[in-house]
């Protein structure tokens, strides 16, 4: 009888008496997550995390129970999930990403200002088909970032709007389109460019010094702080990342916020953003808008870029190559990359990844400039 009455009790613990039909279709997304990070090289430092973490969630759905709930302390990966609505996490992979990155290309090249500008375009194309879509004013901005396929701003954003029953699908959708840049950008690339523009060279970039790469961080961070107060967690970190990086002093956090810190935090953020992804959650009407907003937002985003490029093209008497344009959202380094790609592919000889870093830096840039816009609009600080 008591063997009896125990090997039932752990049958009915099993997840199988747990689980519903909703479970179980988030868990084959997350399988085809790991599939396409691992077999297909999809951004595996993204996907891996996520999909696993959508997984867990999925399986073990009290890894995410709050603090407090049924008289128990919170799942793992709740307190993960704090640190991504209190900005926390976001905040730390820009300073990650700044102590990666050369911004000597914009520096040399100041009118990638204007191209990571116009890819900031999806932006606000989105926020109003979200409004359209009958989402409120703080739920259609904080949806509107993924069009800069910018992930950690888009969770920053959600965070700082309260809207984080909506961070989870916003989170998901703008990693996976940062996944799928390489996918994505290059149809709309072609569409909006002729082979012949395509092919276009660009002049080498002059050599910056060593003053105003130091300078650059510090005057950018004054300067945008300035304006927008509200931006200076974004702005702020990423500016810092680089000035360890340019300042040559500091190589030991250098080396820490762009190896080993930068890896914790993208672990951290991952899976917890992968477990805000339970069936419950995931599996509605409005994670399938916020999935084709963010898609919409993206290309919209893209093809102003190019269409912006073409214009600058046009005005220079062919100097500047319209792909550059595309790398103007915020998914470092590999929208450049795709630039560089397409660029190659009319013409192997053609070398525009350094030009396309210089708009790719500004749409990091411009997406926090967004970010900061919205919630000072919102009163939000």
């Amino acid at each position: 009888m008591y063997i009896a009455e125990t090997l039932n009790n752990l049958i009915h613990q099993t997840a199988f008496f747990n689980l519903e039909f909703g479970n179980y279709v988030m868990i084959v997304v997350a399988l085809v997550f790991l599939y396409l990070a691992i077999a297909k090289g999809f951004e595996p430092l993204l996907l891996v995390p996520i999909a696993f973490g959508m997984l867990l969630v999925n399986i073990y759905p009290d890894i995410m129970a709050p603090y407090g709930e049924g008289g128990a302390g919170g799942g793992l990966l709740y307190y993960f999930y704090k640190l991504d609505e209190w900005a926390i996490l976001p905040s730390l992979i820009f300073m990650g990403v700044g102590a990666m990155t050369d911004f000597g290309p914009l520096i040399a090249n100041p009118k990638s200002f204007l191209l990571g500008a116009a890819a900031q375009f999806g932006i606000f194309a989105a926020y109003f088909g979200a409004i359209f879509l009958g989402f409120n004013d703080k739920a259609a901005a904080a949806i509107s970032i993924i069009g800069g396929a910018d992930g950690p701003t888009s969770i920053f954003l959600a965070g700082k709007l309260g809207q984080t029953t909506l961070m989870g699908p916003i989170a998901v959708a703008a990693y996976s389109y940062m996944a799928l840049v390489p996918i994505i950008q290059p149809p709309i690339m072609k569409l909006f460019t002729t082979e012949k523009e395509r092919k276009i060279k660009m002049g080498q970039l002059r050599p910056v010094s060593k003053l105003e790469k130091i300078l650059f961080p510090i005057v950018v961070t004054i300067v945008v702080s300035l304006i927008l107060p509200t931006t200076a967690p974004l702005v702020g970190m990423l500016m810092l990342g680089n000035l360890f990086r340019e300042s040559g002093v500091v190589r030991q956090l250098t080396d820490t916020a762009s190896n080993a810190l930068m890896y914790i935090v993208v672990i951290v953020l991952g899976t917890s953003v992968g477990a805000t992804t339970s069936a419950e959650a995931f599996l509605n009407w409005d994670t399938i808008k916020i999935v084709v907003l963010g898609l919409v937002a993206f290309a919209f985003g893209t093809a102003a870029g190019v269409l912006f490029g073409k214009l600058m093209c046009l005005v220079t008497k062919g100097k500047v190559n319209p792909l550059i344009g595309s790398a103007g959202v915020s998914a470092v380094p590999m929208a450049a990359r795709v630039s560089q790609k397409v660029g190659a592919e009319a013409d192997p000889t053609n070398f525009l990844l350094m030009h396309a870093m210089g708009p790719n830096v500004a749409g990091v840039i411009g997406t926090a400039v967004a970010a900061g816009t919205f919630m000072a609009v919102f009163g939000v600080f």
